[in-house]
């Protein structure tokens, strides 16, 4: 008898907690890699979900644009999402190996790397930023800053730095506060 008690109560146990959590920034988060990592379509995905007052941001680098789709539906079909952020790259390939970059001219690219070297040495400076965990991107100009800082005081000086730095015409943080 103790034991058909225990298969009754344990998923309606498990049931309560994932809907208790849900609303939480962490719970939207957990259902929505919860989701992907049972879709076809997205569960071999390297897609990082971060949320914030429900705000879900996505960010990777996928194979496909109907993983791409699939997982930003995911992400907006969850309880709890207010807004979603795509931040995902599809990968694109060609023929001789090198990745295309439309509409980016050599010039264009190196300029970029330049910008990116100067972000990532202002991030390694400087005595606030703890720059190892921040990955740099630049694309035209915007720089894409990815990763975990200690504190929201940090998070907005890796900001700051990057926007204060020569050649960069936007920023774009996905920095999660918190060290994982």
């Amino acid at each position: 008898m103790k034991n058909w008690r225990c298969w009754l109560f344990t998923p309606l146990a498990l049931i309560l907690l994932v809907a208790s959590c849900a609303h939480s920034d962490i719970g939207v988060t957990t259902m929505i890699k919860a989701k992907m990592a049972v879709d076809e379509s997205v569960k071999e995905s390297k897609i990082e979900v971060a949320t914030k007052d429900g705000v879900v941001t996505l960010t990777g680098n996928i194979d496909s644009a109907e993983a791409k789709e699939r997982a930003l539906a995911l992400a907006k079909e969850t309880k709890g999402v207010v807004e979603v952020k795509d931040m995902i790259e599809v990968r694109r390939a060609t023929g001789d190996g090198d990745a295309p970059d439309p509409g980016r001219t050599v010039g264009v690219t190196i300029d970029d790397a330049s910008t990116t070297m100067r972000v990532k040495s202002r991030l390694l400076e400087d005595p606030i930023v703890k720059g190892l965990q921040i990955d740099v991107d630049t694309r035209e100009g915007v720089v894409f800053l990815t990763g975990s800082v200690g504190s929201e005081q940090e998070k907005q000086q890796a900001v700051k730095l990057a926007r204060e730095t020569e050649g960069v015409k936007d920023v774009q943080a996905n920095l999660t506060v918190g060290r994982g």
